[in-house]
């Protein structure tokens, strides 16, 4: 039995926590409110993030930081992206050189347009960048604490810690697999909720079978020839955390990007929806950051260029679909293999 820290309550950090109990570890879960870690102790339940759901024997709520990551053997950081090099931080000087990181936020640093496992190695000092991991794939929370059955992937440098987060996650109905693609695994799960703004959006005005398909299978082109033009493995992007988390999130009702794009095709503001939600909607952020990192390495990226313009520069959608579909004609895979 060992100790896992987590390090933030929403819906996907409580439901890892919960599957950390199961898989037999004494956990500890981080919350910025005490009030919050107060009446999850009191009340066996999340109800601001996690409702309906009792949580486990072996589970501590704490607002302190070193409570959660004294002597922790894995410390799992799960708190918005927007926040990870501030908590990453805050944490450092709790955590051992021995332990385990694992990073399951999706998104990238807007200031320096870093992935988040760069961000805790500049941040986690003690902390060797071989021991820093990523986990990923299709997996909604609510879907997660019910124990429904759940395939994820995580990767590492030369595999070493996901095979150790593998030995304290996986379980009968949660498949933990290994991976050394640490770059694929992060694009893969940030792009995907741009992909499902769109898919929302599309769904929402009734456009189609064809053009939800349409949207999934470009979104994935897409999502590859940015990590192929940032050295990851294009066979990441069919597995769990390429073609699986990006179906899930564009298709699921449980999506809360793809909620997202169909708010904003009735007429909503995305501004005003994000101001009235307790949940963080990554791809409104991921969009804007993938468009940069795009930019900054000479990747056409039509689709989040569109997301961007919608959510950011007050495109409408029809607009924004128009121009997908007007663009010039081009070879199917450019951009990842050999052009005909």
């Amino acid at each position: 039995m060992a100790k896992i820290g987590v390090i933030g309550a929403g819906a996907w950090g409580t439901a890892l926590a919960m599957q950390g109990v199961r898989s037999e570890n004494d956990v500890v879960i981080w919350t910025f409110e005490k009030e919050l870690a107060d009446v999850m102790n009191e009340k066996r339940e999340n109800e601001l993030y996690l409702a309906g759901h009792r949580l486990p024997k072996g589970l501590v709520a704490t607002s302190s930081m070193e409570e959660a990551c004294a002597g922790a053997e894995l410390v799992i950081f799960a708190c918005p992206s927007k926040h990870m090099r501030a908590i990453s931080s805050q944490a450092s000087p709790f955590i051992g050189a021995d332990a385990t990181v694992c990073v399951v936020s999706k998104g990238i640093d807007a200031g320096t347009l870093e992935l988040m496992t760069t961000v805790l190695g500049e941040t986690l000092e003690a902390v060797p960048k071989e021991n820093i991991s990523v986990l990923s794939g299709p997996s909604f929370a609510k879907e997660v604490a019910l124990s429904r059955p759940t395939d994820v992937v995580v990767a590492s440098p030369g595999c070493t810690a996901a095979q150790r987060v593998q030995e304290m996650l996986h379980t009968g109905v949660f498949r933990v697999y290994s991976s050394d693609d640490m770059v694929g695994v992060q694009l893969g799960g940030v792009l995907k909720n741009v992909m499902a703004i769109a898919t929302g959006a599309c769904d929402e005005l009734g456009l189609g079978e064809n053009a939800r398909a349409a949207l999934i299978t470009r979104g994935l082109a897409e999502i590859t020839r940015l990590g192929v033009a940032m050295g990851a493995d294009p066979l990441t992007f069919l597995g769990l955390a390429g073609m699986g988390d990006l179906v899930l999130t564009c298709v699921g009702d449980l999506s809360r990007n793809r909620t997202l794009g169909r708010k904003i095709a009735r007429g909503e503001k995305p501004d005003e929806i994000l101001a009235r939600s307790r949940t963080v909607a990554e791809g409104y952020f991921a969009a804007k950051t993938a468009m940069e990192l795009g930019r900054s390495h000479g990747v056409d990226m039509p689709i989040t260029q569109q997301v961007y313009s919608v959510l950011y520069e007050g495109k409408t959608i029809i607009d924004a679909g128009k121009e997908l579909m007007q663009r010039e004609y081009k070879p199917e895979f450019q951009g990842i293999k050999r052009d005909c």
